[in-house]
């Protein structure tokens, strides 16, 4: 787990991140790109900035290398705002949490449909033995008892 101020600097770089890219970078390659979220060294040397972009594979690669060409803008104006004597370096990562929480979905909805198809097959269904299957104590007979 990361210490407060390494938690501290790296929720600022993804600020500081987004809105330069909001405001500043006026790349047409760049997409509709999304920072979920930065973790950062121990030591802060290395920032790794996870995005996600909304759209098809060529949007990804063309969003990817307009990244790559203005880190250093980025960079630089993350050393400006933070006033930290070594900036970190920048690496972006295409975060995996959208392609991943979508399988998860098809992977349930599945399980839902599966589990629908044998609600509909149990309908009108009826035991294969007894209702009831278990042992009970066997009660003698009051007329037994009496003989």
């Amino acid at each position: 787990m990361a210490s407060p101020r390494v938690r501290k600097i790296a929720d600022r770089i993804q600020v500081i991140v987004a809105e330069m890219l909001e405001r500043r970078i006026k790349d047409p390659r760049l997409g509709f790109v999304t920072i979920t979220e930065v973790r950062l060294t121990g030591d802060s040397q290395q920032a790794t900035i996870f995005y996600t972009v909304l759209g098809d594979e060529p949007a990804e690669a063309a969003s990817a290398a307009a990244l790559e060409s203005a880190k250093g803008l980025l960079r630089s104006e993350v050393g400006k705002q933070l006033g930290m004597r070594h900036v970190p370096s920048l690496t972006f990562v295409r975060d995996a949490l959208p392609e991943t929480a979508r399988h998860l979905d098809e992977v349930l909805a599945a399980a839902r449909a599966h589990d629908a198809e044998l609600a509909a097959a149990a309908v009108g269904a009826s035991y294969a033995g007894d209702a009831d299957p278990y042992k009970h104590p066997v009660e003698p007979d009051p007329e037994e008892i009496d003989e």
